[in-house]
């Protein structure tokens, strides 16, 4: 909270997408406005009760592409107003914001700054000119990626000019960014929810870069994975309104992919045949059952039922909005044995197995088993078919999560697979395990 002679201020953080929403009022009147409201909005609206203030509009950044957003339930359920800028060109009725507008809510003045690159339509939004809300295009610590709406060198040069824009406020302006760590807009941005512009300026890096090719060349270059879903979540975001969820229903495993939340010690000691296991008590869940899943096949959840309806409000915010329903009393006759760190040595020297790394490319590039086959785990379940049948196949990441998801999705594809559960990567250099480093030509 941002203490102010008249505005009443709330931050909301997903814990999972590391996405942002705000609460911004005028204690004096009670009205209240909220920014890039998420999708379960029942947290903001408990929040506005308790604080008595009235919603009156909802502002929107930018269309998003990473999770879906509340403003069709606010515009549905409480009969709200969206304001975005009319570059959107969304499907849903409007009132359209435009560069150096002023919103009124009360006394308080919102001022519109139109700040494209992550997307063209984006804004950022000033209140009584301390706080600024940058959506996403100035974080924490690092700047949005420009290649999620259109061609990545052309969102760096919009980009470019808008953080400029923004460092040119003066130094005391705090900084609440749309996104924290643990989000795919960005690389770099840190844990911390809020900044200023002075800290910014002297230490983002991206804020560093004075020349604007140079930023191009360097922003344009991301090799970081796009959002999963990214098109149906814009879609739903641009399209006619989004109601509310339907509930969960107890549902039959019968052709359906099981996506079992429990953690993964609890999968392993049985889980129903051909279960997908991605716990939901991990971090990035909605992110990681996304690019594991299609938003076509039916899907049923196995877990407590505090797991289940985690698990689905997450799923939902990625844009899996019509769940199969969950097992009530599933038979769990399938088992899936951890390796330990200790054991790799002796399994790699009689050739017993076939270690794959499931991390990220630049993980894998800073040191990897040798021998060992790279796939990331999310593009696992498309990959299966292509390993072999005749080995046990054993699944290695940094410290045990991915690596679990993967021989998961292994396991349902009826191989014979095991993850590095306790430990991975660095267990095996700091027990003494050699890896290699991957060097380019010329290096």
């Amino acid at each position: 909270m941002v203490p102010s002679d008249a505005v009443l201020f709330r931050q909301f953080v997903d814990p999972d997408l590391g996405c942002a929403s705000y609460l911004v009022a005028d204690e004096g009147t009670g009205l209240a406005v909220l920014v890039d409201p998420p999708y379960a909005i029942e947290q903001v609206i408990e929040e506005a009760e308790r604080s008595g203030v009235r919603l009156t509009a909802v502002l929107e950044t930018h269309t998003h592409a990473d999770h879906v957003s509340g403003h069709g339930r606010l515009a549905l359920e409480h009969g709200l107003p969206v304001h975005i800028h009319p570059i959107a060109e969304v499907a849903y009725p409007y009132e359209p914001l435009a560069d150096g507008q002023e919103l009124e809510v009360g006394s308080v003045r919102i001022a519109v700054i139109h700040t494209p690159g992550h997307r063209p339509e984006h804004c950022a939004f000033l209140v009584d000119g301390r706080i600024l809300l940058t959506g996403d295009s100035l974080f924490v610590g690092d700047a949005a990626r420009p290649d999620l709406a259109v061609e990545a060198r052309e969102g760096a040069r919009d980009l470019f000019h808008s953080l400029h824009r923004l460092a040119e406020l003066p130094d005391a302006v705090s900084v609440f960014p749309g996104h924290v760590a643990g989000s795919l807009c960005g690389g770099q941005m840190s844990t911390d929810p809020s900044s200023t512009i002075g800290a910014e300026r002297s230490g983002n890096h991206a804020l560093a870069i004075g020349d604007v090719e140079e930023f191009v060349i360097s922003s344009a270059s991301i090799s970081a994975p796009r959002p999963p879903n990214l098109e149906r979540i814009v879609d739903l975001n641009r399209g006619p309104f989004v109601g509310a969820p339907t509930p969960l229903v107890p549902a039959s495993a019968d052709g359906a992919t099981v996506l079992d939340v429990r953690p993964a010690a609890a999968y392993g000691a049985g889980h129903v045949p051909g279960a997908i296991n991605v716990p939901v008590s991990g971090s990035n869940f909605g992110t990681r059952a996304a690019f594991l899943l299609s938003l076509e096949e039916r899907i049923v959840l196995h877990g407590s039922p505090e797991e289940v309806e985690l698990a689905a409000r997450r799923l939902r915010a990625v844009g899996f909005l019509s769940l199969g329903g969950y097992l009530e009393h599933p038979d769990t006759l399938e088992r899936m044995e951890p390796v330990a760190v200790d054991e790799l040595d002796a399994l790699l020297a009689g050739g017993a197995v076939e270690v794959i790394d499931v991390r990220e490319k630049d993980e894998r590039d800073a040191g990897y088993i040798a021998g060992s086959r790279h796939i990331p785990y999310r593009l696992m379940r498309a990959l299966a078919g292509e390993l072999p049948t005749d080995r046990p196949l054993v699944t290695i990441c940094e410290s045990g999560p991915r690596a679990a998801i993967a021989a998961s999705v292994l396991v349902a594809a009826g191989l014979d697979a095991h993850p590095v559960l306790d430990g991975g990567i660095e267990t095996w250099q700091a027990r003494g395990g050699r890896t290699i480093e991957f060097r380019r030509c010329g290096s």
